[in-house]
């Protein structure tokens, strides 16, 4: 017997440290599931590792009669079935055919948040460790909590937890509850789906693409030199017809009486400012020829 304050550990760490490949899966699994750390992947993991494990080697007594073999199978897939990990009625192949998700979406944090008791599963994370959550009416402040099939209905908030008021700013909306546990059906069991962008629908068509989406083809432009090479040439008329035609004689309108008057009045001021001009310039010259005589 160990001592109790050093307990053994219960996951195995990963072989190669540094996997470009591994690294990237466990920081989704992270991000997807709420986990604190990747220490709960490598929970999963060697708990499905010991699981596949045991399928293998009773695989190979499946020929023989061996009681013991036959008792050791039938306990596996019922332990499986028991957390609703398999379904009824399953084989050791199913049993290696599972992956690490299908395990941690049976922990208490991924179940919380599936039937609609938190808004995301880090939010499931924080009401499980501030003692909102129970099961049949017993507090359970482990995330990592395993849940049974039979539990998976009893999920609900503690009594004394102020969450039990609909008006509660921390209760996910009606809308995201029917949606995560599909309407009057039990909540989805299973791994979380994958996040999916929000659909934003536009206020009004945008310029140049229609309802569709689909982008509009301009009509083609000409370039500007084309353009104005267009508008200066005219067309020319063929010499057949220009030849048998007549200029057409421009024909002057009738002038109004009131136009008339303005003219004659236009004309009048232009005589008057010219005539002292020339009176001017006759007394200058008149002084120069007194001058020349004397």
């Amino acid at each position: 017997m160990g001592k109790p304050k050093f307990s053994k550990k219960k996951y195995e760490t990963p072989n190669h440290p540094w996997k470009e490949t591994r690294i990237k899966a466990e920081n989704e699994l992270v991000a997807k599931y709420g986990l604190k750390n990747k220490r709960e992947i490598w929970k999963a993991e060697t708990s499905l590792r010991r699981y596949r494990g045991q399928a293998r080697g009773l695989l190979a007594s499946i020929g023989s009669e061996d009681p013991q073999a036959k008792k050791e199978m039938h306990q596996l897939i019922s332990h499986l079935t028991r957390y609703n990990i398999l379904p009824l009625n399953s084989t050791l192949d199913d049993v290696l055919a599972l992956n690490t998700e299908i395990v941690l979406s049976r922990r208490l944090q991924t179940l919380t948040y599936l039937k609609g008791f938190a808004s995301t599963p880090k939010q499931a994370r924080q009401l499980i460790n501030h003692g909102h959550i129970a099961i049949a009416g017993r507090c359970i402040n482990v995330p990592g909590y395993r849940v049974t099939k039979n539990e998976e209905k009893d999920i609900e908030y503690t009594q004394a937890s102020p969450l039990n008021d609909g008006a509660h700013p921390a209760r996910p909306s009606g809308d995201f509850v029917s949606k995560m546990t599909g309407g009057s059906e039990p909540a989805v069991s299973g791994p979380i789906p994958a996040r999916k962008e929000k659909d934003v629908k536009p206020v009004g068509k945008p310029a140049g693409k229609p309802a569709d989406g689909k982008p509009v083809e301009k009509p083609k432009v000409a370039s500007d030199e084309k353009n104005k090479d267009a508008k200066q040439v005219k067309p020319v008329k063929e010499a057949s017809e220009t030849k048998g035609k007549k200029p057409e004689e421009k024909t002057e309108k009738p002038l109004s009486e009131s136009k008339k008057e303005t003219i004659k009045e236009d004309q009048v001021k232009k005589e008057e400012v010219s005539k002292p001009k020339e009176s001017q310039e006759k007394s200058e010259e008149k002084p120069k020829n007194k001058g020349s005589d004397e």
